[in-house]
């Protein structure tokens, strides 16, 4: 599976077939109209509408949710009118797991290196790590990371001197603790988000 998750997101061609196409239009809709909590106000024929002008923003949702992430609106930018997608999983996406920080840590590592890191991984699905300030905005639409752990956006001052920061929430808390940014665990992936 790893060799075809590097594979599949180190192909430069970013468009899905009209089976992929329809698959993730309808499970995008499905989980949007059952999740009604997070997207007050909005309707899923003006979302469908922005995601069929963009393909590339098409294909990293699909990444998104080949790689465990479930996807869904959070919310609008009024300002710019884009529709802010995070991963909305229940735990930390399984497709995503095992990654140290970035690619710094990753070359830092003499021996058993990880696959890759979340950073790379992200990159290369074309969204973004949330913040701190973002995971704690996911948290108020449901308990996320229960069993699991995600790594979020390290502030610079943090990643110069080596580290890197996680969240996950326990006791119905959300906690942000510190790691050396090339450890990893099977426990702790990264969430993403995906402005369409």
């Amino acid at each position: 599976m790893r060799a075809t998750r590097a594979r599949n997101m180190n192909s430069s061609k970013k468009d899905l077939t009209p089976g992929q196409h329809e698959e993730l239009l309808g499970a995008l809709k499905a989980r949007f109209e059952k999740n009604t909590n997070r997207h007050k106000r909005l309707e899923w024929a003006q979302v469908q509408s922005k995601l069929e002008a963009n393909a590339e923003k098409l294909w990293s949702l699909n990444e998104m949710e080949r790689t465990g992430g479930e996807p869904d609106v959070i919310g609008r930018d009024n300002k710019t009118g884009e529709y802010m997608f995070f991963d909305c999983s229940a735990e930390s996406p399984k497709g995503r797991r095992s990654l140290c920080y970035d690619r710094e840590a990753l070359e830092s590592r003499k021996e058993h290196k990880p696959e890759g890191s979340a950073v790379d991984m992200a990159a290369a699905m074309g969204i973004e790590l949330l913040t701190e300030e973002q995971y704690r905005e996911l948290q108020k639409l449901g308990n996320f990371d229960t069993k699991t752990s995600s790594w979020v956006r390290t502030p610079s001052n943090i990643r110069k001197l080596g580290g890197a920061i996680f969240c996950d929430r326990r006791y119905e808390t959300v906690f942000v603790y510190h790691n050396g940014a090339e450890s990893y665990y099977a426990a702790r992936a990264f969430r993403g988000s995906l402005r369409v």
